[in-house]
């Protein structure tokens, strides 16, 4: 059977959560979940979660997989939550190693904290294949966005391509995040579109400009034809220098600080402190 998805858009950080999953009552993989978190009071909540774990068990969905496809910089990852009520295991690129390392040092996080990725259950190899119950799956690295970006083929026919592409209408994904890198964010694309025309990419956020409603699902051939950023015709050097001029006028998100160090640790807080308050570090001047 082919792999049924189901899409929630979590509007306040305009993220795209997804549920992958053959038939009722199987195994089903659940990626880049959404932690609500208002940053005025610092108090989460998990009424995006919840909408997750109402369908998975209206459906009699068993989690396999927690998969994110990069440490986010909108958003917490409630990745930990929903395995407490779940279970699965929770798994990101390899390459997160090379990010942990960055944050560690910018938070000054705590000295027992590795930076070896092993706060998630499983890191992939570039290209490694996995299975969601039947459905054949592959990891892609796709970097570029952050040095661990990963996009997941699911059945050959539809990918989840995290933030290295959006919806035509808005382009692509920055790339001045520390690792961040313009040319390899070119190459990655260049590499899902090479799958074949009719293959369906869903997209990790949308940010559709006025007058059109927030949309998830777009083709190969739609990229190729109408993107405005990389349509067939864009060069490397040309993407590079367009890519670079528009990160240098950008704000940093929201959310930045706040969701890195919490998704650096798979989506678990910082260990409470000797009062058992758990704290978020905020570095001035530093980006």
């Amino acid at each position: 059977m082919p792999a049924l998805i189901q899409a929630f858009l979590d509007e306040a950080s305009s993220t795209y959560t997804y549920v992958v999953h053959e038939t009722d009552g199987g195994p089903c993989a659940i990626v880049d979940s959404v932690l609500n978190y208002d940053p005025a009071s610092g108090r989460t909540d998990t009424a995006q979660a919840d909408k997750v774990i109402a369908f998975v068990r209206e459906h009699d969905l068993h989690v396999q997989w927690l998969l994110e496809t990069h440490a986010h910089a909108d958003h917490l990852s409630a990745a930990p939550y929903l395995r407490r009520l779940l279970g699965g295991k929770i798994a990101i690129g390899a390459s997160i190693s090379k990010v942990q390392g960055v944050f560690k040092h910018l938070f000054n996080l705590e000295p027992e904290f590795r930076v070896d990725g092993s706060q998630f259950d499983h890191l992939f190899a570039p290209d490694e294949v996995f299975h969601i119950g039947n459905l054949k799956a592959q990891a892609l690295h796709v970097p570029g966005h952050t040095p661990a970006d990963m996009a997941y083929l699911i059945d050959d026919r539809l990918i989840l391509v995290g933030d290295t592409l959006f919806m035509p209408d808005v382009g692509t994904a920055r790339c001045d995040f520390p690792g961040g890198d313009a040319r390899q964010l070119y190459a990655s694309m260049r590499k899902l579109l090479a799958f074949p025309p009719q293959t369906q990419l869903y997209v990790c956020h949308d940010y559709p400009p006025e007058g059109r409603e927030a949309k998830c699902l777009t083709t190969v051939a739609e990229q190729r034809a109408g993107n405005i950023h990389v349509h067939d015709g864009v060069d490397e050097n040309a993407f590079v220098e367009m890519r670079t001029t528009r990160d240098a006028g950008l704000g940093m998100p929201t959310l930045l600080l706040p969701a890195i160090q919490v998704n650096v640790r798979a989506g678990n807080l910082p260990p409470a402190e000797e009062n058992g308050v758990t704290y978020l570090k905020i570095p001035l001047n530093q980006l």
